[in-house]
């Protein structure tokens, strides 16, 4: 997982509530569990004026100009701002991947559905809870090229014209995602005394293990 310390990045505006987890990231695309690939599906059915299918290349596909990311001027951006409970519905994991994969970041919006907002931090993708009054005056300031700074130690969003907005994160979070620490990264800081321990348990009990292996 990359770690996340501090992004300068280009804005798209999602104005939409509930964003359901199928919207980010349509059901028939969740047969693979590589957690890449899914970039080009990502709001498939919003990006798309066909239905698209595992493998298929988004190329030459027929594209919906009205929807925000299909618009030149916010083409690579790695900030996505919402409205209310981003990412309920389903659990699926694939739908941080999704973002991940296209280039998102950070996430801001009022509020997330909990378990998307724990797989968040478990892919390296920075979801903001912001008030929504906040949320609101921000989506009046994007114009095309709008940016804003976010700075994860410091927990700051700074905006074009220099306005600091503070936001909260857990510290275990934070620390993850400083250090790009997944859960396989962070079980493996103790790789040692996981490897002490089972080495005393099969001295203590070897009739379960065969071999010296378990």
């Amino acid at each position: 997982m990359h770690a996340f310390t501090a992004l300068t990045g280009l804005v798209a505006p999602l104005d939409r509530a509930n964003v359901d987890t199928d919207a980010i990231i349509p059901k028939q695309f969740l047969k693979s569990i590589k957690r890449t690939g899914f970039g080009p599906y990502l709001f498939d059915e919003w990006r798309y004026l066909d239905r698209g299918e595992p493998d298929m290349a988004c190329s030459g596909r027929p594209v919906n100009p009205d929807f925000v990311l299909n618009q030149p001027h916010y083409q690579g951006a790695k900030i996505l701002l919402a409205r209310e409970n981003f990412g309920c519905g389903s659990s699926r994991e694939h739908a941080p991947w999704a973002l991940v994969d296209y280039g998102f970041r950070v996430i801001i919006a009022p509020s997330f559905a909990d378990i998307f907002y724990n797989n968040c931090f478990k892919n390296g993708l920075l979801p903001i809870v912001l008030d929504s009054v906040v949320v609101a005056a921000l989506f009046q300031e994007i114009v095309p090229g709008y940016r804003l700074t976010v700075a994860l130690a410091e927990q700051t969003i700074t905006t074009p014209g220099g306005l600091e907005i503070p936001f909260a994160v857990d510290e275990a979070r934070k620390h993850r995602l400083l250090h790009g620490l997944d859960d396989i990264a962070l079980t493996l800081q103790y790789a040692e005394k996981i490897k002490a321990y089972e080495l005393a348990r099969a001295k203590r009990a070897p009739w379960l293990f065969v071999n010296g292996q378990l």
